[in-house]
């Protein structure tokens, strides 16, 4: 049974997988998370961000892991690996430039882009104490990783382990009880971290860095129930996947691709970050909240040269990939000791597929932990859409009045694409069209223009806003609004 990694994370940030105990007063809620997830055959590799800012002492990270890892099954890596991928996959802004239709051998305008970059911060993971009495609980191993100290737990009782974590000094969430019992009585382990101030020291940046893990299970799923116990509303995770056979899908709650290749106006560059906020929270709701987002899909296979159209980032090399614990690129043949291992019946190849997920929540719609699978789908697929600047100089020449004509009119489309994408009324977007620039001297095809024409169609359409509605979701690897960054 796979059960795959927790996230620690800061004040609002990161929770799913398992949950903070503490020895403050135990206000600790969770909102984003992310977790990179390797699979092949029944092997898994789990890798935790844990970039906690905030006094480490006072904290600890429980995660249910199905069995007693080893000390070579867990790893620290490099951070960097999180926001390459997230560089890489995030959903993205493209432009393009309309040609001025009266110049002849009017040469074609250089492709420019603005890409999406979600800036992935606040994370956590944190300390736990020794057991003083016998509660059922026992500690199975005990390891020094990096600037971690790790335990490995099993309990007979989801009581003793409670008593257990309260009676050193720990504050466990109100809940936690009842969404620990299941596990214990899966036989499940417990993977308990704490950090060692002492090696923390040792860190150039006094970062933490991710935990890596692997083990084998036959089922392959998240228990994001867990994460539930002391979290508030709904929570964020993005998955970032990798097989070496194709798309990774969640079998429990529908999959649906994020709505992709829309045209939308060109003022909404100057704020892409609120506008993919108010649209992944609409599609969201539309589709009964209880659903996993695909919002990159891809093959990266060493082999495979284009491995994106257009590039947000620059895409993982090989080194990151295995960094990210794709195993079946390095394998070591002159190591035989994992053949032993029934279990361990991976396939090597040179074949990586990634997937990215968004999953957005609750314990309402979200009763079951993610269980996954890995598909034959190898079809590419991004969170694409496109803004085109209109053209410039004379437009005076018929073919001239002529694309001023069909300016306008997509421009009254691309209005229209921006509220059904967001579920928002064209009004709430005055501020953000006002702040941009149009770039166009004709008037009657400005956006401003075509706005004013709308109200006057729609009367009943009330102005109820002065500015773009922007929905406060700590989205993808985040809290708040996200940083997004350029792409030529």
């Amino acid at each position: 049974m796979i059960i795959t990694a927790v996230i620690g994370i800061s004040p609002i940030l990161y929770s799913f997988c398992g949950f903070y105990v503490s020895k403050a007063d135990g206000g600790l809620k969770n909102k984003t998370s992310q977790v990179i997830l390797v699979r092949e055959g029944n092997r898994n590799v789990i890798t935790m961000y844990n970039d906690f800012k905030g006094d480490t002492k006072d904290f600890a990270m429980v995660v249910p892991v199905p069995v007693v890892l080893k000390k070579n099954d867990i790893h620290v890596v490099d951070a960097s690996i999180f926001q390459r991928l997230n560089d890489y996959s995030a959903p993205r802004l493209v432009e393009y430039y309309d040609q001025n239709p009266c110049y002849e051998n009017n040469l074609d305008k250089m492709l420019s882009g603005k890409a999406a970059g979600v800036q992935l911060n606040e994370v956590a993971a944190l300390g736990y104490g020794v057991k003083r009495k016998d509660l059922g609980v026992k500690i199975e191993a005990k390891y020094l990783i990096g600037e971690y100290d790790i335990l490995i737990l099993s309990a007979k009782e989801s009581n003793g382990l409670k008593e257990w974590l309260t009676g050193n000094g720990y504050k466990i969430p109100a809940g936690a009880e009842e969404v620990l019992d299941p596990y214990i009585k899966s036989n499940l382990k417990f993977f308990v971290v704490k950090v060692n101030e002492n090696e923390k020291k040792k860190l150039n940046n006094n970062f933490l860095r991710p935990i890596q893990i692997k083990f084998n299970a036959s089922k392959f799923m998240l228990p994001i129930r867990l994460g539930m116990a002391n979290a508030d509303g709904d929570q964020d995770l993005v998955v970032y996947a990798f097989t070496a056979k194709g798309r990774v899908e969640c079998t429990n709650y529908r999959n649906v691709e994020m709505p992709s290749g829309k045209n939308i106006p060109l003022f909404v560059q100057k704020n892409f970050s609120a506008f993919y906020s108010n649209l992944f929270t609409h599609q969201w709701e539309n589709e009964s909240k209880n659903i996993g987002m695909l919002e990159y899909a891809w093959d990266l296979s060493p082999q495979n040269f284009m491995k994106c159209d257009p590039c947000v980032a620059a895409a993982p090399n090989q080194q990151d990939l295995v960094q990210a614990g794709v195993f079946w690129l390095q394998k070591d043949w002159t190591d035989y000791s994992d053949t032993e291992d029934e279990e361990d019946n991976y396939t090597i190849s040179n074949n990586v597929y990634f997937s990215r997920l968004h999953f957005r929540y609750n314990r309402k719609n979200f009763p079951q932990d993610l269980a996954f699978q890995v598909t034959p789908n190898k079809e590419n697929f991004q969170a694409r859409y496109i803004i085109t600047h209109p053209a410039t100089g004379d437009l005076g020449c018929a073919s001239g009045k002529k694309y001023l004509q069909e300016l306008k009119q997509r421009r009254k489309n691309e209005l229209k694409e921006l509220t059904a994408l967001t579920g928002k009324d064209i009004n709430n977007w005055q501020d953000e069209m006002a702040a941009g620039e149009d770039e166009i001297d004709d008037k009657e095809v400005a956006y401003s223009t075509l706005l004013k024409e709308s109200k006057e169609n729609n009367p009943g359409s009330e102005n109820t806003s002065t500015g773009l509605l922007i929905i406060g979701m700590a989205a993808i690897g985040g809290a708040g609004l996200m940083k997004w960054r350029g792409m030529i």
